[in-house]
């Protein structure tokens, strides 16, 4: 895996931040993960970007993507966890970029992706993962299913479905990719911007051949989904049977800002995770059993052989 130098120079080295301990670098191993791509309205995924840096990536002058991506970590610092999270692609920079020109010029437009919300299924990985890197993590039943023709997982929280995700399982894994993932952030009223270096087989359907379902349910997190205009289909499906990575131990930070004074009320600090504790049990299976959400926001069937 390519990894910049500094990070090369950390192996075998230790840290204690936030009195949670890391071996360096902070890595995980033979983790599956799937990704579903949908199309959404780009006007309406602006306005859920924050401060003024931040545009969506456009596929075309009106549609941007919304990505649903999970993983199953089975080796980390901080144990075994299931993360499952619901981003906006975006570029970043003083002005939107064409459409589809950053997929080309990555680093130029600062392609990333900003995370719209970011489920985890322990303590430990909320501690570290918010009061660290500043992503939106919190508690909630997560489950990860691979099964003979589908992978799936199941988001939910206070016994409130969320959301449903299920893509047809590629009979093949046979891209191997080795790359970096750039993650945009909102906390403490600062927009933070931190890198992953992964790797791995991918399997991948894309276009028409592209099955997948999404669902969200009732649960106020979620609801902002639903102004998108999420297309009922994704058009980018795919699967990593195992991956490696690396989430860079450096990141950036700077202010959001807005046309006028904020209102004099204190966005999510670290209030919200100071009193976390370590504990990496996870948290229980959704209790729905596979039942699908009551209310449906897009929806594509698998073709039959993929049905559990």
């Amino acid at each position: 895996m390519f990894l910049p130098r500094r990070i090369q120079t950390q192996y075998g080295r230790y840290s204690r931040v936030d009195d949670i301990p890391y071996a360096l670098p902070v890595d995980s191993k033979g983790a599956p993960a799937m990704v579903a791509a949908f199309t959404v309205d780009a006007r309406r995924a602006a306005a859920l970007l924050p401060g003024n840096e931040l545009h969506p990536l456009r596929l075309s002058r009106d549609r941007g993507v919304l990505l649903v991506s999970v993983i199953d970590y089975k080796q980390t610092d901080i144990g075994a966890y299931i993360e499952f999270s619901i981003a906006l692609a975006c570029t970043h920079g003083r002005r939107p970029a064409p459409p589809l020109l950053p997929l080309l010029f990555q680093k130029r437009f600062g392609l990333g992706q900003y995370v719209v919300d970011l489920p985890v299924n322990t303590e430990v990985s909320v501690k570290g993962g918010k009061g660290i890197w500043g992503m939106p993590k919190h508690l909630a039943r997560l489950d990860f299913r691979v099964e003979n023709g589908s992978v799936s997982s199941r988001y939910e929280e206070g016994g409130q479905q969320a959301v449903r995700v299920r893509i047809e399982r590629p009979k093949l894994a046979w891209l191997p990719l080795r790359m970096a993932a750039v993650n945009y952030c909102a906390f403490r009223g600062m927009l933070m911007k931190s890198t992953i270096y992964f790797r791995g087989r991918f399997g991948f359907r894309l276009g028409k051949s592209a099955w997948g379902t999404l669902e969200v349910g009732d649960h106020p997190r979620v609801q902002v989904l639903r102004d998108l205009s999420i297309s009922p289909r994704p058009f980018l499906t795919g699967f990593f049977p195992s991956s490696s990575g690396v989430l860079d131990d450096h990141f950036e930070a700077w202010f959001l800002t807005q046309p006028t004074l904020p209102p004099d009320t204190y966005p999510e600090g670290l209030e919200s995770v100071v009193d976390l504790g370590q504990d990496q049990t996870p948290m229980p299976d959704p209790e729905s059993d596979g039942a699908p959400p009551r209310v449906l926001q897009a929806v594509a069937p698998l073709p039959e052989e993929a049905r559990p």
